[in-house]
């Protein structure tokens, strides 16, 4: 037992000796939660994952004798958690819409019972090793929770339960270590957030994430296990670019943390997720999706532990061999969080007020990612998405340039792109990957071998449009030639028929690889055969003429995945009348000569 000796907002000083770095302690008649994050002699700071008001000097600590940590095991699905893994619903229930401090609740469900599956290797007398499978439960209709070992545990299986129903309290399998010590098993286990969960080895990533979206995969592409992060200021669509990886991407598991994002935005999040139907499934998508909430208003340093919680439990799921993805909204907020309770403990600030710490902790948080080979012997991969809110949209902000340095894929979303609604607001300008060339090893197999050169002749039009058009705001399109003129509708076209995607349309919320890839060749196909017609003197205006810009414009939306034969018929039509053009003024040059 200790006591509370001084009291600073989330930030509290008690004497307690013997507590350890990094435990947990419960404070106060209400009971409220924190964790120590400095010792001093006989004294200890705590940071209180709640309202510390009310709370006063000589009021009793109870330590818990473990870190801040994780239930990991079945029923995390489809859950809605605040930033300490409390079950919203549950709290609801408990403390109405406000909630209650100190609240001591159960992540996982202690009364609903799964049925257990033994695993085949689940063998008396063999010897087992953590991480292993013990069996497996179906968590939901569309994914099938393998029931995982502590990763600290290894012996000799001594007894496990038969095929059966079991509440996770219960025991499935008891295991001899080499200490003769007997182990308990049940189908969940803790882990510490802050720690990052082993695995045999790294393996390199190679599948791409497909999103759906064009100028995602297309141009800016980012791996299975990959790092990324999505900048951009208010307005400019952060929430609907994330929606759209959540409900398209070819991940298996979905996980979104909304970390000190403002309330109304995370309300709108929390009640459309659960209206969202699986693409795949055709059942709702919170069945393969769970969120981790926490706004603005929330305690600030629950809000700094909200990330480590859902990257905690993203590798738990990728440790059973799946692909994960989370998204988190945002890591400003979190860095925010890192700056107030830096300032409470009288450390020195660096960068805007910033703990000189900010560039290792946002490194420690990307590399969790990663596409890994587990302990239980499969493959399984954690893609971590972090979106910025920089001030004023200012990409030069600490939190935006060290995570410029720390991710691999950088999707900067432009307010004027938004304020002239081209959505996704992607700018293809300030975006860049390092992954393309991996990616265009599995674009080259599955759709298409000339993919990395139609999308290197995409950007590089886009550049030189780029150009151009300065040039014309300076001294108007009068001092540009026919064949510049021509870029600047070809560019054009990239734009709407290409990268402007309408997350509401039904036809063009998704769009397939194969598809992708058509539409980008028509474009680029159609620049190139009307550059050759410009030389040979064809005027420009009597392409910019020609129906077919706005029939391009209108394929995303026309030309279902399923059906691409009207892009073929489409490229016919252009061909044959570009060919009559050709051959018109071909014999127009050579009556000249």
């Amino acid at each position: 037992m200790g006591e509370v000796s001084e009291v600073n907002g989330p930030i509290v000083t008690i004497r307690q000796p013997g507590v350890r770095n990094g435990d947990q302690v419960r404070i106060g008649e209400l009971g409220l939660i924190g964790e120590v994050i400095h010792i001093r002699s006989d004294d200890a700071l705590v940071q209180v994952y709640e309202s510390t008001e009310s709370l006063q000097p000589g009021e009793q600590v109870t330590g818990l004798g473990h870190p801040l940590r994780v239930e990991l095991g079945p029923g995390m699905l489809g859950q809605i958690f605040d930033g300490v893994q409390r079950p919203l619903d549950k709290i609801m229930h408990m403390s109405g819409e406000h909630i209650s401090r100190g609240l001591e609740l159960s992540a996982l469900d202690r009364d609903k019972s799964w049925h257990f599956v033994p695993h085949e290797s689940l063998v008396v007398g063999t010897r087992f090793e953590g991480g292993e499978i013990l069996g497996t439960v179906q968590e939901t209709e569309t994914i099938e929770h393998r029931i995982l070992a502590p990763p600290d545990c290894r012996g000799e299986i001594i007894e496990h339960a038969p095929e059966g129903d079991y509440t996770i309290e219960e025991i499935v399998a008891r295991v001899r270590g080499e200490s003769g010590s007997i182990q308990n098993l049940k189908m969940y286990h803790h882990w510490p957030v802050r720690q990052p969960r082993p695995y045999r080895a790294r393996a390199g990533a190679s599948l791409p994430l497909i999103t759906g979206q064009r100028i995602l995969d297309t141009f800016f592409p980012m791996l299975k296990g990959g790092k990324a992060a999505v900048p951009g200021p208010f307005g400019a669509g952060k929430t609907i670019v994330q929606q759209q990886i959540a409900r398209w991407a070819n991940a298996d598991i979905v996980l979104y943390v909304g970390c000190g994002e403002r309330g109304n935005e995370l309300v709108e999040i929390l009640q459309t997720f659960p209206q969202l139907t699986d693409p795949r499934s055709g059942r709702s998508l919170m069945e393969r999706t769970f969120l981790v909430a926490n706004t603005s208003n929330m305690p600030v340093v629950a809000r700094e532990a909200s990330i480590y919680v859902g990257v905690t439990m993203a590798e738990y799921y990728r440790d059973q061999g799946y692909d994960v993805v989370m998204v988190a909204d945002s890591t400003s907020r979190w860095a925010e969080a890192l700056r107030e309770v830096a300032g409470r403990l009288g450390q020195m600030p660096v960068e805007e007020g910033y703990p000189a710490y900010l560039a290792s902790r946002l490194a420690a948080f990307y590399e969790r990612a990663g596409n890994v080979d587990t302990l239980a012997g499969g493959n399984g991969s954690v893609s971590l998405i972090g979106a910025v809110s920089p001030p004023g949209g200012d990409f030069s902000e600490p939190v935006t340039s060290h995570t410029k340095e720390i991710i691999r894929t950088f999707w900067a979303l432009s307010k004027p792109l938004a304020d002239a609604r081209h959505y996704p607001a992607v700018s293809w300008l300030e975006s860049f990957t390092d992954y393309a060339e991996r990616a265009a090893i599995w674009w080259a197999d599955e759709v298409s071998p000339d993919w990395a050169l139609r999308r290197q002749q995409a950007l590089t039009l886009l550049t030189e449009a780029d150009e151009l058009e300065r040039i014309v705001n300076l001294v108007g399109p009068e001092a540009l030639s026919a064949s510049q003129r021509w870029v600047l509708e070809s560019s054009g076209l990239i734009k709407e028929a290409v990268l402007q995607q309408s997350a509401l349309d039904a036809i063009d919320s998704y769009c397939s690889p194969q598809k992708q890839f058509r539409l980008l060749d028509l474009v680029l196909s159609y620049h190139l055969d009307g550059t050759e017609l410009i030389s040979l003197g064809v005027p420009v205006e009597s392409l910019t003429e020609l129906p077919y810009g706005g029939e391009l414009r209108r394929l995303k939306s026309a030309v279902s995945n399923d059906d691409l034969q009207p892009l073929d018929d489409f490229a016919s039509r252009v061909r044959e009348s570009f060919d009559t053009m050709r051959t018109e003024y071909s014999v127009n040059q050579g009556n000249k000569s």
